[in-house]
């Protein structure tokens, strides 16, 4: 069935009011960083909800909105997590990762190692759905495949950060690869793809990251 058109709700803002908006949402973004030292300490899940609420609003292919958010916080499962995170990171830095990789790596001190899945209070894993079963009026089981799955989940997870950062929380986004295990430990059905897993909490105390630089607006932007 088509959808019903309804009126755009939208403010119109004075220049100067816009320019103010998008600088106070800037700067905390650019000051973010991806966190590997966490504080036990609790974090209230009404504040992962609501930036999972906005994560949820991203514009996605012909609005199928293919995600799937699995808030974990039991100690055991974040146990079992980190097991087969560190299992598959091992592999990659000790015999899959080309040398380039590893070179490129070795300035930001990471290896195979992963605590920060269990110290972290919350993880959030993002699940991409690449189908959803159909069945068709003469009961005809199918499968109705999502459209720019990979752009729109992306999409999703920029707005989820940005989120839980402006809420004051620290993030990492981790990638183990491959990421088959967090589907068969938080029991996924099939059509559901681990996408990204995020440790949210607070940094400890003695937190420390990278002194690294991001590029100026002059060499990530052209004018034509």
């Amino acid at each position: 069935m088509p959808y019903t058109f309804v009126p755009l709700e939208f403010e119109r803002l004075p220049v100067e009011e816009s320019r103010a908006r998008v600088r106070a949402f800037r700067d905390p973004v650019r000051r973010r960083r991806s966190v590997r030292d966490f504080s036990p300490d609790p974090v209230p899940l009404d504040l992962v909800d609501t930036a999972i609420e906005a994560a949820a609003s991203a514009p996605s292919g012909a609005n199928r909105q293919p995600w799937r958010f699995v808030v974990v916080r039991g100690p055991d499962t974040k146990r079992r997590i980190r097991e087969g995170a560190e299992a598959e990171e091992r592999e990659f830095y000790e015999r899959r990762a080309p040398p380039k990789w590893l070179a490129d790596l070795a300035p930001l001190g990471t290896d195979w190692h992963k605590p920060f899945l269990e110290t972290a209070p919350v993880l959030v894993v993002m699940f991409a759905i690449d189908w959803e079963p159909e069945v068709g009026p003469d009961g005809t089981e199918s499968r109705h495949k999502g459209y720019y799955v990979q752009e729109s989940v992306g999409i999703a997870a920029g707005v989820l950060l940005a989120a839980l950062n402006s809420a004051g929380l620290a993030t990492l986004t981790h990638t183990p690869s491959p990421m088959r295990f967090l589907g068969e430990i938080l029991d996924r059905p099939k059509n559901e793809r681990p996408f990204l897993l995020i440790p949210v909490g607070y940094p400890a105390p003695d937190a420390t990251v990278p002194d690294i630089k991001k590029k100026p607006l002059d060499e990530v932007r052209e004018i034509r």
